[in-house]
């Protein structure tokens, strides 16, 4: 790792360009997978780990549009 990867991971990033319209679409995604998954999984240990690793999943979908477009 360098010092500049560091700093574009503990950077804050203003978003740019078509940027807002992309997290918007990968929310939108995310959380119609999140209703599927609420209206057809049982409440448990299981579910609950599926919603934390979408959460991740859309976080890190989002670093990856923002960090990999930087100039």
């Amino acid at each position: 790792m360098t010092e500049d990867e560091l700093k574009i991971r503990f950077t804050y990033h203003t978003p740019k360009g078509g940027q807002p319209e992309k997290y918007v679409m990968l929310r939108d995604h995310g959380m119609n997978l999140a209703l599927d998954i609420f209206q057809n999984c049982p409440e448990c240990r299981e579910t609950s780990l599926a919603f934390t690793k979408l959460e991740e999943a859309i976080m890190w979908a989002n670093a990856a549009i923002a960090r990999q477009t930087e100039p």
